[in-house]
C-alpha cells in the first residue's frame, strides 16, 4: 500500500477529525451552520480536504428525501458526515 497523501489547511480555525487530527476543512469555508444531523448540530462547507466518498444513498432528513454519500476521514475512515448529491422527491 503506497503513502497517505495528506493536506493541511490554513486558516485561524481548523476543523479536524475527531479521531486522528487530520485537517478536514477551514473556518472560512462554512456555508451554514443551520443543519442538524444524527448526532447533533451540522455544517455545510464549500470545501474540505483528506476525505472519501460512501456509495450514493437515499436518505430521509428533516428537510425530506435527498440523495447523498457519507463522507469519511481518508486517514483514519472515521466518519465526519455527508454531502448532498441532489434533492429527491418524495412520491
Amino acid at each position: 500500500m503506497g503513502r497517505l497523501f495528506v493536506e493541511s489547511v490554513s486558516g485561524k480555525k481548523i476543523f479536524k477529525c475527531k479521531s486522528c487530527k487530520v485537517d478536514s476543512a477551514s473556518h472560512e469555508d462554512i456555508v451554514s451552520k443551520q443543519f442538524q444531523g444524527r448526532f447533533g448540530r451540522a455544517y455545510l462547507f464549500k470545501n474540505a480536504v483528506n476525505i472519501s466518498l460512501g456509495p450514493t444513498e437515499e436518505r430521509h432528513l428533516l428537510s425530506g428525501l435527498h440523495i447523498v454519500k457519507d463522507i469519511f476521514c481518508s486517514s483514519c475512515q472515521q466518519i465526519l458526515g455527508w454531502r448532498y448529491e441532489r434533492v429527491g422527491h418524495e412520491g
